[in-house]
């Protein structure tokens, strides 16, 4: 049971509050913003005792706090589903996450909550279902056009760097405005990898785990049947030789397909192989043994059809490394030139790399000289560490950036709370396990095909690179 659910703000301020019971009260909101407040760093605990017998489950998205309070005979696990679930019906209804969109759609999203939670008790999240009860039309914050695909991010996807702007079918609510009803339907598939990476100082990766997922957002109503086809190379378990594949556990279930109207052909290459994978319970694998396809029947909204798993054997070259030279002096002088290669093809280029480099906390002053006008480095007193911005890199290209430090009182014991490095970046049309898209087809007669929109980023999780002060 979910006696209240509310929304806050970055800043602790409520956006919406719905109490379903009639036992809540207004401190609740103001205990959950006490408590996110008193945590340490930004890693903040998803269950929190609000008072005896009474506890808080939130998610955040977009700078936002979705916020359920829990009783003791309530599943937490239900508890964070519901959250999510949640977060991704607002993004069909309403578009692109924000404080002002939902402060423009607090009626929609009132009127949503009715339908999906009675008393506390949770009725039903399925689009299919509540389309039929909702009234209320989204406010869109800003009109979107289909020209406008210049930017990098994905559909509703929240990357690290808050800089690049999401695509058109961010701001697009899933279900059509009135008067849009005629307008073409569309269809992404994203496939989003996750880069977790530590390497020694003497530049040997020591670890490298890829957490990917192949996700899809439909604006195709009444859709009868979807196929997407994988690299048909694609291996899972720990076998290494081509053709030979590890074969997937996993439910088999539908007849097989007829053939399909329309085919995307995309190009692919060897084989792929990831240690685990898991797919959506509405994914049918019948075909997924012997063809490496994936058939299912999406509804109206987005939809993760696949998460796999590959770790320490990558397909491709890791995307960065970095060559240090740390020099220092007895009068506390301290010279760090940085050399960064980026090791894509150079058909390929990398976006928002920000290198974070902590530095000793005795340091007062910092110089810089950059290889290059557009990039940009800070020094930050308060966490004492050094902020290295480029906006862009192109594949087979390096960069480098020398920063002269002072610091009083200079030991080996100052020098070692130098690194480590972290790195963040995002690498679009790139997937470091070499998954692609084959085709993209759909079964049966349609008045019109959707335009089909297949899209590949890379983006790091942690990427973490130690250096050797000398």
């Amino acid at each position: 049971m979910l006696p209240q659910v509310f929304v806050l703000s970055a800043k602790g301020d409520r956006l919406l509050y719905k109490d379903f019971r009639g036992d809540g009260d207004s401190e609740l909101v103001d205990t959950f913003c006490q408590k996110i407040a008193a945590l340490p760093g930004d890693q903040a605990p998803v269950f929190m005792q609000a008072r005896q017998g009474l506890h808080f489950a939130h998610v955040r998205h977009a700078g936002l706090y979705f916020v359920v309070t829990v009783l003791p005979n309530a599943s937490p696990f239900a508890a964070v589903e519901f959250l999510n679930r949640l977060v991704t019906l607002l993004r069909d209804y309403c578009g692109s996450l924000s404080e002002k969109t939902v402060s423009l759609n607090f009626a929609l999203i009132y009127e949503l909550l009715d339908e999906l939670l009675d008393y506390g008790y949770i009725q039903t999240t399925a689009p299919d279902v509540l389309k039929n009860f909702i009234q209320m039309e989204p406010v869109l914050s800003q009109p979107f056009s289909l020209l406008d695909l210049s930017t990098v991010g994905l559909f509703g996807a929240d990357t690290q760097q808050s800089k690049v702007a999401p695509s058109c079918a961010a701001a697009r609510p899933v279900l059509s405005l009135r008067g849009e009803q005629s307008s073409r339907p569309e269809v992404f598939l994203d496939v989003v990898e996750r880069l977790t990476v530590i390497i020694a100082a003497n530049g040997t990766p020591m670890k490298t785990d890829i957490q990917g997922e192949i996700r899809l957002k439909s604006f195709f109503p009444g859709c009868s049947e979807m196929r997407v086809g994988l690299t048909e190379e694609f291996c899972v378990g720990k076998t290494e030789l081509r053709g030979e594949c590890a074969p997937a556990r996993h439910r088999t279930s539908g007849p097989a397909p007829a053939k399909a109207s329309l085919a995307l052909p995309l190009g692919y290459g060897t084989a792929v192989r990831v240690d685990e994978c898991s797919f959506h319970s509405s994914v049918k694998l019948d075909e997924f043994e012997r063809s490496r396809i994936l058939r299912v029947n999406p509804s109206q909204g987005e939809l993760t059809l696949m998460q796999y798993q590959l770790a320490d054997d990558t397909a491709a070259a890791l995307p960065f490394h970095l060559f240090p030279t740390i020099n220092h002096d007895p009068s506390g002088r301290v010279q760090i030139y940085l050399k960064l290669r980026c090791d894509l093809s150079p058909k390929s280029h990398a976006v928002n790399i920000h290198l974070h480099l902590p530095v000793p906390k005795a340091t007062l002053s910092l110089s810089q000289e950059l290889s290059s006008p557009e990039q940009s480095a800070t020094f930050q007193p308060s966490t004492k560490s050094i902020e290295w911005v480029i906006p862009r890199v192109q594949g087979g290209s390096q960069l480098s950036a020398l920063f002269k430090l002072e610091v009083p009182g200079l030991s080996r014991a100052r020098l070692l709370e130098l690194g480590p490095a972290n790195l963040s970046f995002e690498v679009p049309a790139h997937t470091s396990s070499g998954l692609q898209i084959r085709f993209l087809r759909f079964v049966g007669p349609h008045p019109s095909l959707p335009h089909r929109w297949v899209r590949y980023v890379t983006h790091s999780d942690s990427y973490v690179i130690r250096l050797s002060a000398g």
